[in-house]
């Protein structure tokens, strides 16, 4: 097979390719919205193929938080907590299963976080934000709470403001709160005086899943210890048979039943009245893991759908018109040899997002704007090339001379352009966030495409075109 062969060959395989990997991108945008979530449920094959549309063309959510580096154990460092926390954060939306989040770090201490197509945004706030510290402690079984709860009733106070704002009991209630015991409210009602230390906690979990049984039939969560975590447990609930063990998340106690026999199978259960919805989201927190300190949302914003539908109408708008404008010009300068130019131009868009498809990238408003100045990039390499062919003709090379010749003396001035703005694209996706990376990639693409369509896919033509015909004049 020689080399104009294998350069077709090569030329059906990208443009089948690219179709092939825009056909489910272009079934997916004509179901209704019914019938995308059904196919998301079902895990179709089409759903993880489809070119994502990102924050600011379907809507979603936005946040800032911020991590509470008082609150991070002695000796831990803040970048390290910070790049954990963006790991964790991750694996919770991975789970919650959000199309192509962002999840970037920005600045000393803040992660910026978009979600798009999040339907329901405190869900999802809930979800990133929980520390998720499980604690399973020990339960007081001497009365003391009572004694606690007849003492702040006395002061006229409620059992939540029997500490100060260091956490230390008031002096009217030190002799009452036994030593290495704590006050902590319950998730529906009442408070519990529990251990200040846990006995076991949830860095030895293995698993967490959303059951549903339980008492009374409901939803429930089950978790699973490693071996070490079991052999604690086991030795735990061996020692304080017909006590209670608080379940403790965030400082919240979520249930507090009794230990009837020692558990050996490293197996529990969280109950605490969960819809199923609750019980799901906090087996997924669970799974992710506790954040290594508290993290508190400073900026939150929603975008709406509508705000999107707008945005693709303006962005279409503007690629269709610009596209309009510099096919009409390169026909009208260029004659044949302009449309030749718009047959690449046209076979680039699709080459470029199906690719973006392949890669599963996300399109955003800057991505757009990255298509549309590759659409640039690629008109002027067809330029320089037309214009290296009406000079050789001007010199009176024959046709078939002046195309070879046009395409090998601009593949210099092309390869120069291209390579120093792809390096451009390399700093802005090395030093971008966001909607900086989105365009970078798109950009970088587009590069690359462009060279091969302007560069090769045009001379094919000519080379076809050319094949066994004698021209005396080329139409440029």
């Amino acid at each position: 097979m020689d080399g104009k062969k294998i350069k077709l060959l090569i030329f059906w395989v990208v443009l089948l390719g690219s179709v092939y990997l825009l056909w489910p991108t272009f079934q997916w945008y004509q179901m209704s919205q019914e019938e995308r979530t059904k196919a998301q449920q079902m895990k179709e094959k089409i759903a993880g193929k489809v070119l994502n549309l990102g924050l600011d063309l379907q809507g979603g959510i936005h946040l800032v938080l911020e991590i509470d580096d008082t609150k991070l154990e002695k000796g831990t460092n803040l970048v390290d907590a910070l790049n954990r926390a963006i790991e964790i954060i991750r694996n919770r939306i991975d789970q919650f299963g959000v199309s192509e989040p962002l999840i970037a770090k920005q600045g000393e201490k803040w992660i910026t976080v978009q979600l798009p197509g999040v339907k329901d945004p405190q869900a999802a706030i809930d979800l990133i934000g929980k520390t998720a510290l499980l604690e399973f402690r020990l339960v007081d079984g001497t009365g003391a709470i009572e004694k606690i709860a007849a003492k702040a009733k006395e002061l006229s106070i409620q059992l939540k403001d029997i500490y100060d704002e260091n956490r230390k009991p008031k002096k009217e209630f030190v002799d009452l709160i036994p030593k290495g015991y704590e006050v902590l409210p319950g998730k529906e009602e009442g408070y519990f005086l529990v251990t200040s230390s846990a006995q076991i906690t949830g860095a030895y979990l293995t698993d967490a899943k959303m059951k549903i049984g339980g008492q009374y039939g409901m939803p429930y969560v089950g978790i699973d210890f490693n071996n070490d975590g079991a052999k604690i447990f086991s030795a735990v609930t061996e020692a304080n048979i017909e006590r209670r063990l608080a379940i403790v998340l965030d400082g919240v106690v979520q249930s507090a039943p009794n230990i009837k026999s020692r558990i050996p199978d490293g197996h529990a259960i969280i109950e605490g009245n969960f819809t199923a919805d609750e019980a799901s989201g906090l087996a997924i927190i669970l799974r992710a893991g506790a954040l290594p300190a508290p993290v508190r949302i400073i900026e939150n914003r929603i975008v709406g759908p509508s705000l999107g539908r707008d945005s693709i109408k303006s962005g279409l708008m503007a690629c269709i018109i610009g596209i309009l404008l510099v096919v009409g010009y390169m026909i009208f300068y260029y004659k044949f040899s302009g449309l030749i130019a718009n047959m690449a131009l046209l076979l680039n868009l699709v080459i470029l997002l199906g690719l973006m498809s392949l890669f599963h990238a996300t399109l955003t408003l800057p991505g757009i704007a990255g298509i549309i100045l590759t659409v640039g990039m690629a008109v002027d390499a067809n330029v320089l090339i037309l214009e290296r062919m009406r000079e050789e003709l001007r010199n009176g090379k024959t046709v078939r001379v002046a195309v070879d010749l046009g395409y090998e003396k601009a593949f210099s001035a092309i390869l120069d352009g291209n390579l120093t703005t792809l390096i451009a694209a390399a700093f802005l996706f090395q030093f971008g966030t966001g909607p900086i990376k989105g365009f970078a990639v798109s950009l970088t693409l587009g590069l690359i495409v462009s060279m091969y369509t302007a560069v090769i896919v045009t001379h094919q033509i000519y080379d076809f075109w050319l094949t066994g015909r004698q021209l005396k004049e080329l139409s440029i």
